[in-house]
């Protein structure tokens, strides 16, 4: 069983429905929750790690998407521009997952997509703006 990192974005109007309960139910899908910003009569954010078979995940993200809910893997949200990036490590003891990290051999930032959570410390915390987060 692979583990898929994905961002759901939840219109108003769904909010209220258990559209991550009929994930685990009627696909056999296994969650967990890694970022939520979801109020009542308001937009809707979930970012979660799925684990399951590939049949089971592709028929879960198109239950998701037929019932309007704007699906997208996490590595599309958030990115570090190595322009701007000065390596001045503020960054690096803030992130909650070790995305980022000090290349010794480098004596450089690196990002790991694979461990963000897209938490958007990283970005409040840059001075010089180089992580962006696209929701």
């Amino acid at each position: 069983m692979e583990k898929k990192r994905i961002v759901l974005h939840f219109p108003k109007d769904l909010v209220d429905k258990p559209l991550v309960f009929r994930l685990v139910k009627d696909f056999g899908l296994e969650f967990n929750i890694l970022k939520a910003e979801v109020s009542p009569k308001e937009e809707g954010l979930l970012v979660l790690e799925l684990k399951g078979n590939d049949d089971d995940f592709n028929r879960g993200i198109a239950y998701l998407k037929k019932e309007g809910v704007k699906v997208q893997p996490l590595s599309q949200d958030v990115s570090m521009d190595k322009k701007k990036c000065v390596a001045c490590t503020v960054c690096v003891p803030l992130c909650p997952t070790q995305a980022l990290v000090i290349n010794f051999d480098t004596f450089e930032v690196d990002f790991i997509k694979e461990r963000c959570i897209a938490c958007g410390i990283c970005i409040k915390a840059c001075p010089y703006s180089a992580m962006k987060i696209s929701f």
